[in-house]
């Protein structure tokens, strides 16, 4: 990518996020303060972090890992990579959700292919560069502007992390997951929580339905909840998205673990990941599995089913994102007539 289009990303990113609500607001001074120190507050904890993973990398069974790697059947690791396959082709749904809402003119094709690109860059790159500064970039170059584009990311995140608290929320009520007996939080409070979140997403289905068609301006732009419907195909499918990601862990753990554990860990190496300032979590999946599953899964056995899953679910995606970032580029400057006016 040219220096040009590194500022062009650079600066779309910056719109987005301040259109799309994903910088913190915090009143007075307050906001000031966090403005100036988290440039250099996140880089530091992810060092830190990173170091700490680092320290302890002697102490991982490799060896054991890449035997492990080379016991997989072709036809499971093929398996799983439909798995995968699967997921990210839901993934590009997401951003269908967003033209039905918006109203965008956009071909579903394109619009689809745009969410796929951004996925794999934003497992691999982080989500400012994938789901943010990607997206920008290239709905910009399909012609819609800001206002759309915000609200297609917002409601892309919005439909992800719902389904994410729908699913976790099921299996902390249901007491799938037991934490551990050092853990500072007992079953009880863990099964509350999940109660609470259960009922965050009933109450965002319910408030679409309630608000449907109320409008707010928000920076002179018009602002609205989807409607119910809408909200119902979200959780849909994200939560199957989710269930898709646990699947082929469960199938790469060789079915040792109970798929609700399985699904629970990924889920808690996800969020874990997302707070991390780390590129594609780096360190941060094997970390997670290594704490809550060294004890149930032999350590070999395990690293090699995390690196299985980075290479089937990131690696190999990104590849695919590149081909059609390539060719979303190409498309935009040799079809101008097909952009969207903004």
């Amino acid at each position: 990518m040219s220096t040009s289009n590194v500022a062009d990303v650079a600066g779309m990113a910056d719109a987005a996020i301040a259109d799309a609500g994903q910088t913190a607001t915090v009143p007075g001074a307050s906001a000031s303060l966090w403005q100036r120190s988290r440039r250099w507050v996140l880089p530091l904890v992810g060092i830190a972090i990173l170091g700490l993973l680092l320290s302890h990398a002697h102490k991982v069974d490799w060896a054991g890992a890449w035997h492990a790697l080379q016991r997989y059947s072709p036809w499971l690791l093929l398996g799983v990579l439909g798995l995968a396959t699967a997921s990210h082709v839901l993934y590009g749904c997401f951003d269908l959700i967003g033209r039905s809402h918006t109203r965008h003119p956009l071909p579903r094709w394109r619009t689809w292919a745009i969410a796929v690109t951004s996925y794999a860059f934003n497992l691999n790159l982080g989500s400012l560069v994938g789901g943010i500064a990607m997206r920008a970039r290239l709905y910009a170059r399909a012609g819609l502007d800001e206002a759309a584009v915000a609200q297609i990311v917002g409601l892309s995140l919005a439909t992800n992390w719902l389904g994410y608290g729908l699913l976790a929320g099921g299996l902390f009520a249901a007491g799938a997951i037991a934490p551990p007996s050092r853990a500072p939080i007992g079953s009880g409070a863990l099964r509350a929580i999940g109660v609470v979140m259960i009922l965050l997403a009933v109450a965002y289905v319910v408030a679409c339905a309630v608000l449907r068609g109320r409008e707010w301006r928000v920076r002179n732009r018009r602002l609205k909840f989807p409607s119910a419907r809408l909200a119902m195909v979200q959780l849909a499918l994200s939560t199957t998205n989710w269930a898709l990601m646990g699947s082929a862990m469960y199938l790469l753990l060789g079915q040792q673990v109970p798929y609700a554990t399985t699904l629970g860990v990924l889920m808690a190496a996800s969020i874990v990941g997302v707070i991390t300032p780390i590129p594609a979590g780096l360190g941060v999946l094997e970390a997670v599995y290594l704490a809550l599953l060294s004890g149930t899964v032999k350590q070999g056995a395990l690293m090699g089913a995390v690196l299985a899953y980075r290479a089937l679910y990131y690696l190999l995606p990104l590849a695919g994102g590149l081909v059609l970032y390539v060719f979303l580029e190409r498309y935009a400057s040799s079809h101008p007539l097909d952009n969207a006016q903004p």
